[in-house]
């Protein structure tokens, strides 16, 4: 857990509350405190679990944020055709001086439960194809299934159009006809959607309801929690 003893402008600033030259502006309106004390001197140096905004702690000094993202919103820092996924954070989350970013990507059309993260080498680690986290997948299908796909699936042994290597096994889950849960352990581009169509089907519909132990079940769209990994 970091705790890093540096100037409370600069605590402040890294954190996206509001930038060095603001930074005595802000503690003349803001209730800011080291050890309960009001401070005013943006000089000051303290640890960062000492400083506390409006009697709240200060934000993590690195932060993990599982969010259950909505249709329509794209995982990108671009400007694009549609709504901004960190647009979607307090704008604080948004000004913090090394940028939060998805943990891998969901398509637009796709919903359900997505990382995010402004530690580097933590993205990396888990978008690594040797991470082998398990996601679980409920894909609504455009045909009723025709009956050997959770075999095709679970062999090993399906070549997705491009590769050059099978995809690892993967689990299939039968609610309906035209609605199964899929858990795989891969992040390759479009892989569910692809899945389907080496399978002559579509999916129309796709919710990823887990992201290794986190679940965004208990989530509303657009909503999100801090977590520790």
């Amino acid at each position: 857990m970091q705790n890093s003893y540096k100037r409370v402008d600069a605590h402040l600033s890294s954190l996206g509350y509001c930038s060095r030259s603001e930074a005595k502006k802000f503690l003349n309106k803001v209730l800011v405190c080291i050890n309960g004390v009001r401070i005013f001197d943006t000089t000051k140096k303290a640890y960062h679990n000492d400083i506390t905004v409006e009697n709240e702690a200060l934000d993590a000094e690195s932060l993990v944020i599982l969010m259950n993202k909505p249709s329509g919103v794209v995982c990108s820092h671009e400007e694009e055709n549609g709504v901004l996924i960190y647009s979607l954070l307090p704008e604080r989350f948004q000004k913090r001086s090394i940028k939060i970013s998805t943990v891998g990507r969901l398509d637009k059309d796709t919903t359900g439960a997505i990382l995010l993260t402004d530690d580097g080498a933590l993205n990396h680690k888990l978008t690594s194809p040797k991470s082998d986290i398990s996601k679980i997948y409920e894909a609504t299908l455009a045909q009723a299934l025709r009956g050997d796909e959770a075999e095709i699936f679970l062999s090993g042994t399906l070549m997705l159009h491009g590769e050059k290597k099978p995809l690892l096994p993967a689990k299939m889950e039968i609610i309906t006809p035209t609605l199964v849960r899929l858990e795989i352990c891969e992040g390759r581009y479009h892989q569910v959607k692809r899945m389907f169509g080496a399978v002559s089907n579509k999916v129309v519909q796709l919710h990823r309801l887990n992201f290794g132990d986190f679940s965004v079940e208990d989530l509303e769209p657009s909503c999100y929690k801090i977590i520790n990994l």
